[in-house]
């Protein structure tokens, strides 16, 4: 049974104009990884657990910024490791600057017995959608294929 993630991609701008906010993932493991490293804030939820409701946590978590929506549902997309990834557009704003994201602890460096705190989430940006499709997670470029047809604009222009 593949393993379930809910996000929500952020978007502002109108047209050509559209830009989307995708986070770069923390820690040692991510630090000198850029493109196709960045997503959409997301993460994993149970079974008995709302997806959007777990999207609009995961966000929340990673950014430090609730949203009220409204929400729109994208089509679920499944990553190359076989996690399906259920997203949802809302139109918003904030400062990718002013970032609070939770944290984890890993074995740093590894067999070493000590053990690190890092951000889960190390940076945010505001991308125009072509910018973002060489950032993102390659699985993840659907949703930004679905949501530039929403918005009606050519998925691929430049």
């Amino acid at each position: 049974m593949p393993k379930h993630s809910a996000g929500i991609l952020l978007f502002r701008g109108h047209g050509p104009d559209l830009e989307v906010l995708l986070v770069h993932p923390g820690g040692p493991l991510w630090a000198r990884k850029d493109a196709g490293a960045w997503t959409i804030p997301k993460g994993e939820f149970g079974p008995d657990e709302d997806p959007l409701t777990a999207a609009r946590r995961e966000f929340a978590e990673e950014t430090g910024v609730e949203l009220a929506g409204p929400f729109v549902a994208l089509s679920p997309i499944r990553q190359r490791a076989g996690k399906v990834v259920h997203a949802w557009a809302c139109r918003g704003d904030c400062d990718p600057a002013a970032l609070r994201s939770n944290t984890f602890e890993i074995e740093w460096p590894p067999r070493s017995g000590k053990r690190q705190s890092f951000p889960e989430v190390d940076r945010a940006a505001f991308f125009s959608l072509a910018a973002a499709r060489t950032k993102i997670n390659p699985a993840q470029v659907d949703l930004l294929d679905e949501l530039a047809r929403l918005h009606s604009l050519d998925p691929h222009a430049t």
